[in-house]
């Protein structure tokens, strides 16, 4: 076989290899940042948080934890986004019981305040101003407890939101979490 016939697979091998690099690269990226994440606040749980990521095409191209950062909030306006069509779905059904209809009421009402704080969140970010994110998306991570507490305020209520609400928190804490190290990267650069 001649070096001309050989090329293509040389080419095709060359390709395998950094392709394969750079899927190794993003996974060990995502590992460390769940493993801190989970590391540094008992609400995070690592396997939730390498699940979604991994749910997103998206992290297959993330070369550092800044883009990182941002898909973790994109995440979170995906989550609020689901979570107020579900609640559309529910009130659209005739027969709820008044008191959860109320609750579910409220739950739209701070979805979509969130929704629009998430925006917010995301054009800060993306300006790298890391302590304007942080403090919008703190606001966030207390819609997911709001909403649940109202459905709480009545014995023998169960929330139809409790794992939107709990996935929630979650995306929110680890959005957070990466903020936080971004946030100290930054600082560490200043001194």
């Amino acid at each position: 076989m001649s070096l001309h016939s050989l090329l293509p697979l040389i080419v095709i091998f060359l390709i395998f290899c950094y392709i394969n690099s750079t899927f190794s690269s993003t996974n060990h990226l995502i590992q460390q940042t769940c493993k801190n994440c989970s590391e540094s606040d008992p609400n995070i749980s690592y396997k939730f948080c390498i699940t979604s990521f991994k749910s997103d095409s998206r992290t297959h191209y993330v070369q550092n934890l800044t883009e990182l950062g941002l898909i973790s909030i994109k995440l979170i306006k995906h989550n609020v986004t689901d979570t107020i069509t579900y609640i559309k779905e529910l009130l659209s059904k005739n027969k709820l019981d008044p008191f959860i209809k109320e609750c579910l009421h409220d739950c739209f009402d701070v979805y979509s305040d969130a929704f629009i704080t998430i925006r917010e969140t995301i054009k800060d970010y993306k300006a790298k101003r890391y302590v304007d994110s942080n403090v919008k998306l703190s606001s966030v991570i207390d819609i997911s407890t709001t909403c649940e507490d109202g459905f709480n305020q009545k014995n023998g209520v169960i929330s139809p939101l409790t794992k939107r609400n709990k996935d929630a928190f979650q995306l929110s804490a680890i959005a957070l979490s990466i903020i936080n190290m971004l946030n100290v990267d930054k600082l560490k650069g200043v001194l």
